[in-house]
């Protein structure tokens, strides 16, 4: 299962990019927002083919739903929009990898790859991960070079 942060939540690359080469069955979005909004679950659902399910979950949900999606035989996407929502994840649950898909420009964020901007807070937060264990790599779509967080950093 793929563990992504990726601002941009349910995109091209996500659902073509990485569902297609990894036969992905399941995307879980984590988002507390759009698990409270019935019209942005709608939109998402519209960028997502029939045969690929997905589930929306609010922090909590995920917390539970996490073992579910975990167990399930089809290769699956966890999806979040930002580094403090999937380090909280990562503290709750087993998490071993989490990609980098794209941490775009803001205010107080520095580019670190064309599709990686960071904050030093947010860059404290990866590390702090990755003493814990997780490999953190950013890469854009599968064919992408991946970049290990010791040499985005």
């Amino acid at each position: 299962m793929l563990h992504r942060i990726d601002d941009r939540l349910i995109h091209g690359q996500v659902v073509v990019g990485w569902g297609r080469p990894l036969g992905v069955g399941f995307i879980a979005l984590v988002d507390d927002t759009v698990a409270a909004s019935d019209w942005e679950q709608e939109l998402y659902r519209m960028g997502v083919p029939p045969e690929m399910t997905l589930y929306f979950a609010d922090f909590s949900a995920a917390e539970r739903e996490h073992p579910k999606w975990e167990s399930d035989s089809r290769p699956g996407i966890v999806l979040t929009a930002d580094i403090g929502t999937m380090a909280r994840l990562a503290a709750s649950v087993p998490v071993t990898e989490v990609n980098l898909g794209g941490i775009h420009h803001a205010p107080g964020r520095t580019q670190r790859l064309r599709y990686v901007f960071l904050t030093p807070e947010e860059e404290q937060s990866l590390r702090d991960l990755a003493e814990r264990g997780v490999r953190i790599f950013a890469q854009d779509v599968p064919g992408g070079k991946p970049v290990e967080l010791g040499d985005l950093l």
